[in-house]
């Protein structure tokens, strides 16, 4: 049974269909046709939408999000080979309410003004529009200034009732919208709601806006003008704007001062003060430069700013990276401070345009600098190998990138897996334009290669290696190499060499060949194989001449013929001293020796040189022998003299000369004597300035230590060195026991310089310097000390005194140099007793006596306490008690004697205490001898009274008077040392463990 075929037919929708749809909903069409052949279903509309879809074989469109271009006619079509079928689809959009224009939220009107309300809306349907009043309908407020309109309402002649919110309501079947409009109905003055006396700033040239918001009803006409100084604002540059602002364009200088804005309607008028001022513009005055860094340091830039300094303390630095904030997101990296950018440890992603912002509240400036990243290369790539032969091969490779610096050579390597694996050796340097080598190869090697980059900023990391290639075996390319002949014993020659590397053997079986034969006597070679790198040949004669050759050999050959090398057997000591030994005395220190050369027979060895002794034997100025201490000098090579340094004045000596060589030495030649003449002394021991008067001052000296010969004198030599150095004068002392010299006629309040020299026969030595001043009449301080074992009484006398005088005693231990200040005495007081001394040590005692403006005057004398014996010690024990005892008995009578006057009258005798006597100190001094010390009991007595003397002193005349007996004294070792070590007196302040004199 046959099938008939049929054309199409659509089944659904079975009759014309409109579909109605909301903005924004999805569009589904259904077509489903029947028919033999089965029907091919097609959707057709013009501009059918991309975003369209076709559903289930073609039987269903879709299209999400519809809007109203989306409306229109669709058609779907069935076709087979016996015809076609359609069917129209009518697609409706319709949307809700939606105003056509921005609505008005608020109108301030005047009375008895007309006010229009707008109000259109667009939907599908069209809306609806009914209106309300403070949200009523607006016909509950019946009303002939009310109109309607098609498009809003308009209230005519509105009064201040008419003030209320009005409402206006859009509605259709898909929704309601709803639009409110504050309605204000008033007359007011105008009132200016921009704050009075606002100051603006602006730059010079950009444009400024100057505000003046006005509220009034009627609207208020504005004005502005200039006050100060006063003037119009009409002109191109000046622009009034809707909101009541002045807009100046172009500010110029002039420009800068106060404006005045001005409001007026029918019901008042209101001004208010405004100030302009002309800021400095912010500009950056040094920017950033380009700079190229190495990765891994540091990289700073620079951007120095100018503003005005007003806005100093607003003004903001900020630095961006390629448009990136760097400072808020890779902060730790980056430090900014006061326009310096630093970048810490700097990497390849570093590398970029960095860029300076500069900004205030009124302007900004910017600007940029590139940082280029500079690194070693990175390492070659593509390494191969081509060209293979036994004792070659080409390595070929290609560079990779130089990071900013050009690449200057490459380093090609090797390594091998026999005898030392893993370790990687240089074989060969190109030039950085080539990328291919020939290499040349050893053989029997299995060899791999890498190559390095090389830029100025150092070596790239290795390539990965070449794929390894083994060369064949051969025999040796070369012979051993620095081939050293020696004799460490006589009759023995010692053979050394270098060996080939292990990479220069060329194959397995590496052995050494090693021929020899005494030079000129032997004909035939004695051969020796041997796998190591040295030899020694025994039973050989003493140093005599020997040709030797080494020669290469492996399992594959011999190496070519080798070269012959001369060598000597071993050495022996030299069997003769040189002759001839002759001295010749240059001066007191230097000597001039020669001799003759040693015969070749008699060196047995290769010469070494010549060895000079000598050995002082006599101080020729005191005759005494002198403990034998040689001295040598080795003179190297075939010389026959040499120059003797370093000898002593005045001195008998004696000199022997022996050759050496590397054996050892040979015998000495006969000593010969000599002696050297008197040389110049060396500077005296020490040199000091004392007793400095007006006209004269005092030198003291100790001898020098070394003389170097018999003394016949000195040479003094002083000048003035005050602001300009005066003229040297000279005095020659010949008396050589002379150790003080008095220089009279000198100028007064002068500072003079001082130098000493010594002086033999020969000439005077080297010089001591010192310096001192003479005083000014006006003020003279001469001090002595007397001492015991733990303390000591300084005394001092003045002449010119001066009431603005003040004294600092300061003492100073010579074992630790630190000097203690006491503090500030009266001139005129003429003693001080300083205690806790330690006994038998050298102290210096320094009294500066301050003069106002004047300046210091400084003195110095030297002392030592006496030592103490045990006896001596314990005695002092004994009358510390008895001290201690005695002030508690003298405290405890004055005690009662005070009890009692009060009882008799309760009145201090004050005259009774003056004449009472009670000055221990002026009995005591008055009894001694002065400078008398001896070591009987009574010492402990003096010291007590001393201690008391320094509990109850006062101030008295009789002080003075008894420091006069104690001036010049002398003391031995057991005393005080003084001598004639009085100090200086400078014109400069004077410190003591950090203190100014003057501290108290």
């Amino acid at each position: 049974m046959s099938v008939q075929e049929r054309k199409p037919n659509i089944l659904v929708p079975s009759s014309h269909s409109t579909t109605h749809l909301k903005k924004g909903e999805e569009l589904e069409l259904e077509c489903i046709a029947e028919g033999l052949p089965t029907p091919k279903v097609e959707w057709v509309r013009d501009n059918l939408p991309k975003r369209s879809h076709i559903k289930n074989f073609g039987k269903v469109l879709t299209m999400a999000n519809v809007t109203e271009l989306d409306e229109g006619k669709y058609t779907c079509k069935a076709k087979n080979d016996l015809g076609e079928a359609v069917h129209h689809f009518n697609v409706v959009v319709e949307e809700p309410p939606s105003w056509q224009e921005e609505q008005v939220k608020s109108q301030l009107a005047e009375i008895g003004s007309d006010i229009h309300i707008k109000c259109s809306a667009t939907g599908k349907p069209q809306p609806t529009i009914t209106w309300k009043r403070n949200g009523q309908p607006l016909d509950d407020f019946p009303s002939t200034s009310h109109r309607v309109l098609d498009d809003g309402i308009i209230i005519l002649r509105a009064e201040e009732r008419d003030t209320a919110v009005y409402q206006c309501e859009a509605s259709n079947k898909h929704g309601t919208i709803l639009a409110n409009t504050n309605v204000l109905v008033m007359n007011h003055p105008p009132l200016i709601l921009t704050q009075n006396y606002l100051e603006y700033a602006t730059m010079l040239g950009k444009s400024v806006i100057m505000d003046c918001k006005v509220f009034s009803s009627p609207p208020a006409a504005l004005n502005w003008r200039r006050e100060d100084p006063e003037g119009s604002v009409d002109g191109e540059r000046y622009s009034l704007l809707k909101n009541g602002s002045l807009q100046i364009h172009k500010v110029e200088m002039e420009d800068m001062g106060q404006y005045k804005c001005s409001a007026s309607n029918s019901e008042g008028t209101a001004s208010i003060t405004t100030e302009l001022f002309i800021k400095d513009s912010t500009r950056i005055v040094e920017p950033p430069q380009d700079i190229k860094v190495i990765r891994g340091s540091m990289a700073e830039l620079e951007c120095q700013v100018e503003c005005d300094p007003t806005l100093r303390r607003q003004l903001e630095i900020l630095w961006m990276k390629d448009g990136i904030n760097i400072l808020s997101n890779f902060s730790e990296k980056y430090f900014a401070d006061d326009g310096v950018l630093q970048i810490v440890n700097v990497s390849n992603s570093g590398q970029g345009k960095y860029t300076c912002i500069v900004r205030t509240s009124l302007d900004q400036d910017t600007a940029s600098a590139y940082i280029t990243v500079l690194d070693v290369p990175d390492p070659p790539v593509q390494l191969t190998l081509s060209d293979l032969k036994d004792r070659s091969v080409r390595l070929n490779w290609a560079a990779a990138g130089d990071h900013n610096s050009p690449i200057t050579e490459f380093i090609i390597q090797y390594e091998e897996n026999h005898w030392e694996p893993g370790t990687w050796k240089e074989l060969l340097r190109v030039a950085s334009s080539q990328f291919s080598a020939p290499l040349t190869i050893y053989g029997h090697i299995n060899y791999q290669f890498r190559v390095i980059a090389v830029n100025a900023i150092g070596r790239s990391h290795p390539s990965m290696p070449s794929e390894r290639y083994k060369t064949p075996p051969c025999a040796p390319d070369r012979n051993p190499e620095n081939i050293k002949i020696e004799g460490h014993l006589p009759h023995q020659m010692d053979i050394s060499w270098e060996p080939l590397l292990p990479v220069e053997h060329n194959g397995p079986g590496l052995e050494y060949k090693l021929s020899y034969r005494l030079l000129g006597v032997e004909d035939s070679w004695k051969e020796q194989m041997v796998k190591r790198h040295s030899f020694v040949v025994r039973d050989t004669p003493t140093f005599v001449p020997y040709e030797v050759k080494i020669q290469a050999f492996n399992h594959h050959g011999w190496a070519p013929e080798p070269r012959v090398v001369t060598g000597y057997s071993g050495e022996d000591l030299p069997l003769a001293p040189p002759e001839d030994v002759s001295v010749e005395v240059l001066n007191s220190t230097l000597l001039r020796v020669s001799w003759s050369p040693v015969p070749q027979t008699a060196l047995r060895g290769h010469l070494g040189g010549y060895t000079v002794h000598w050995w002082r034997t006599k101080s020729l100025l005191t005759s005494e022998s002198i403990p034998s201490e040689r001295q040598s000098l080795n003179i190297p090579g075939n010389r026959s003299h040499t120059i003797v340094p370093g000898l002593k004045p005045f001195s008998k000596y004696n000199l022997t000369v022996n050759v050496f060589n590397r054996r050892g030495n040979g015998p000495s030649s006969s000593p010969i004597s000599f002696t050297t003449p008197q040389g110049v002394p060396k500077k005296p021991y020490d040199l000091k300035a004392t007793n400095f008067q007006k006209d004269s001052i005092k030198l003291v000296w100790a001898p020098p230590l070394v003389t170097n010969g018999f003394l016949t004198g000195y040479l003094l030599q002083y000048q003035t060195v005050n602001e300009t150095v005066g003229k040297l004068i000279s005095v020659n002392i010949s008396a050589p026991d002379t150790t003080d010299w008095v220089l009279h006629d000198l100028q007064e309040d002068n500072w003079y310089k001082f130098y000493l020299r010594a002086c033999t026969q020969v000439g005077c030595g080297s010089a001591i310097s010192e310096e001192g001043s003479t005083v000014p009449e006006a003020f003279v301080l001469n001090i002595s000390t007397f001492v015991s074992d733990t303390s000591a009484r300084i005394s001092w006398r003045t002449s010119g005194e001066r009431s603005d005088s003040q004294l600092y005693v300061a003492i100073m231990n010579h074992r630790d140099g630190i000097w203690q200040l006491s503090e500030a005495l009266n001139t005129s007081k003429g003693f001080h007793i300083v205690e806790g001394l330690s006994p038998g040590t050298v102290y210096t005692v320094r009294l500066q006596a301050s003069h106002g403006v004047d300046g210091p005057s400084i003195f110095e004398e030297v002392f030592k306490t006496r030592k103490v014996s045990s006896k001596q010690a314990a005695g002092s024990q004994e009358w510390f008690v008895g001290m201690m005892c005695a002030v508690a008995l003298l405290t405890l009578l004055v005690l009662i004697g005070c009890f009692v006057l009060k009882n008799k009258g309760g009145k201090y005798a004050v005259k009774e205490k003056e004449e009472s006597p009670a000055d221990l100190e002026s009995h005591g001094m008055g009894e001694e001898t002065p400078c008398e010390y001896s070591d009987n009991d009574e010492k402990p007595l003096k010291s007590s009274q001393q201690l008391l003397r320094d509990i109850s002193e006062d101030d008295s005349s009789e002080d003075s008077s008894v420091m006069s007996d104690d001036e010049d004294c002398e003391f031995n070792e057991d005393g005080s040392f003084i001598g004639e070590y009085s100090g200086h007196k400078r014109r400069a302040s004077m410190e003591v463990n950090g203190h100014a004199p003057g501290t108290s």
